[in-house]
């Protein structure tokens, strides 16, 4: 990455303290390694990446879930059917992405890097909100490629260890930074992911429960949007599941996602509008 330094010698910043934001030190020492860089200075150039499509989160009592569909699309073919587009950012929060995959990609990677580099120069890790608010400045220093057309969009979520409960943060374009209660959804498909939430939704659910709840808001995704993708039981393809609880992040295993998966889609068989929220 830092090849090619005039004389052999690396810049004075490697040899000072530095900063504790790797993002300021890699914007001094290699801005073209930033997210975006080699990316044509022109607009109209949204059709260039794929497109990374819904994305859901909810919470429970002791830990929030976060799930992805596997589809991205480029305009209206669909570019990869197995695209993972939730990071793990550190042991109490991951991210995930919605808009240009590549930009994306480059912008959760980065900010793994980014939790690494504070906790190893500050010995602590940063808080909740620290994570959401610096998530937040890398949003905003992508502006200029957003004004081009590549647009990501990110959704944290994390345990709290002060008020040991999960969180979910959303962010816009621009990077303004905002708390949702209870479930959010990002990417093509949220308008109707969230719909589905809002009708399966309980302050109660359990974590097994809130899997399942992400799972059917998905399907129902898929089920409007084209450009999500919903189970694919005959190519083994499911939605990606993270929960996140006092005990640390987990990815749920293929597995039990699978299992949940194929008893949604045969729930629709069934009942194809999905469950509906109970009467009281």
């Amino acid at each position: 990455m830092f090849e090619g330094f005039e004389g052999g010698r690396l810049p004075a910043a490697f040899m000072s303290a530095g900063t504790s934001s790797f993002t300021e030190f890699l914007s001094a020492v290699s801005p073209e390694s930033l997210p975006g860089h080699h990316l044509p200075a022109q607009s109209g150039g949204e059709h260039l990446t794929p497109e990374a499509t819904t994305i859901v989160a909810l919470t429970f009592p002791g830990g929030v879930a976060l799930a992805g569909d596997r589809r991205a699309t480029q305009g209206n073919v669909i570019a990869n059917r197995d695209m993972d587009k939730l990071f793990r950012t550190d042991e109490f929060s991951a991210v995930a992405i919605a808009g240009s995959a590549g930009i994306g990609i480059e912008l959760a990677r980065l900010y793994q890097v980014e939790l690494e580099h504070y906790e190893k120069m500050e010995g602590r890790a940063l808080s909740l909100e620290g994570k959401a608010n610096k998530l937040a400045q890398m949003v905003r220093g992508n502006l200029g490629m957003a004004l081009q057309g590549f647009v990501v969009v990110p959704l944290l979520i994390g345990f709290d260890e002060r008020s040991e409960e999960g969180r979910v943060f959303s962010y816009d374009a621009v990077g303004g930074r905002y708390e949702e209660q209870r479930y959010h959804s990002i990417g093509s498909g949220s308008v109707y992911a969230r719909g589905s939430l809002k009708k399966l939704y309980r302050d109660d659910l359990s974590e097994n429960e809130a899997i399942k709840a992400a799972l059917e808001s998905l399907y129902d995704a898929a089920d409007d949007d084209s450009a999500t993708g919903g189970p694919d039981l005959h190519r083994k393809i499911f939605p990606l599941v993270d929960v996140i609880t006092e005990d640390g992040h987990r990815r749920v295993a293929v597995d039990e996602v699978e299992r949940l998966a194929t008893e949604v889609v045969e729930g629709r068989a069934a009942h194809p509008d999905g469950p509906t929220a109970p009467l009281s």
